[in-house]
């Protein structure tokens, strides 16, 4: 059973790679996801879904961890629908600098 636990794991962070973290927030995005570009967020037990072009969220942050991550999603919106372009052209996303 730990075989396919790990298998999972694996698969996992293939499919949706972490391209950024700060201040224990984790940024994730997945491949062959569904329109309209958005990005994944955890924060501890916390998941959000957020929108790129206009912010919009289902889910549920913190209010501070939500302030952050629109912060972040401001600073670095052209670089997430690079990233975006990527996953629709099954290519390597890019690593987008953290909240500093």
């Amino acid at each position: 059973m730990e075989i396919l636990s790990i298998f999972a794991e694996i698969l996992k962070e293939t499919l949706m790679p972490e391209i950024s973290n700060f201040y224990g927030i984790i940024i994730q995005m997945m491949f062959d996801d569904h329109n309209p570009p958005h990005f994944h967020v955890k924060y501890g037990e916390y998941k959000a879904v957020i929108t790129i072009k206009d912010g919009t969220i289902k889910g549920t942050l913190p209010r501070r961890a939500l302030n952050l991550v629109f912060d972040w999603l401001d600073l670095h919106r052209e670089e997430l629908l690079e990233n975006w372009r990527r996953i629709e052209n099954r290519q390597t996303l890019l690593n987008i600098e953290p909240l500093t």
